[in-house]
């Protein structure tokens, strides 16, 4: 063979080994890229305070005291609450789609516009509370207490309101207050 060919077939191969280096780094440099890259806004600190427009989505305040706190517009979705206090909190505008308050104390919470589709409210406390322009489309109200919430302007397509206490409710057309013993459905 003339040197000539060998030199191709070398040059030959250091172009394939070329490319392989090219693809390796690029791949590389995406894997450095995705890990080096600046925090996106979307990701949720769970060690934020309490505060308007915080970012809490899918994180877990189980049986923590939560009281009189300012939550508007804040991202709560897929987040769990399981016997939290949040008495007297303001939930303005929260997202909260799929958030779990199961047996959480929402006494006196105002709700108003607030996002709770298929949130979970099972044996919640939200006497007293404002939820009023609350879309509570699919959510779970199961043996929750309603007792003299104002439901003014709610959405309750498909919520489950099975053996929740809505006495004295005010319900979703803003004249109907509900009478004493209305469980699972105003009378």
């Amino acid at each position: 063979m003339s040197p000539g060919g060998q030199f191709s077939i070398a040059l030959a191969g250091a172009m394939v080994m070329l490319r392989a280096m090219l693809a390796k780094r690029l791949w590389l440099f995406a894997l450095v890229f995705l890990i080096l890259a600046p925090a996106s806004e979307a990701l949720a600190d769970c060690t934020d305070p309490p505060a308007p427009e915080v970012n809490w989505r899918r994180c877990v305040f189980d049986r923590l005291e939560f009281r009189e706190v300012d939550l508007t517009a804040a991202e709560l979705r897929d987040a769990s609450f399981y016997r939290a206090d949040l008495s007297e909190s303001r939930f303005e505008k929260v997202k909260a789609f799929r958030a779990k308050f199961v047996n959480a104390v929402l006494a006196g919470a105002s709700f108003p516009e607030a996002d709770l589709r298929e949130a979970d409210m099972t044996k919640a406390d939200l006497s007293g509370a404002d939820l009023a322009t609350a879309d509570l489309r699919r959510a779970r109200l199961f043996e929750a207490n309603l007792r003299g919430a104002d439901l003014t302007g709610a959405k309750l397509g498909g919520a489950d309101l099975t053996y929740a206490d809505l006495s004295g409710a005010t319900w979703i057309n803003g004249e109907k207050v509900c009478s004493e013993g209305s469980i699972g459905r105003c009378n």
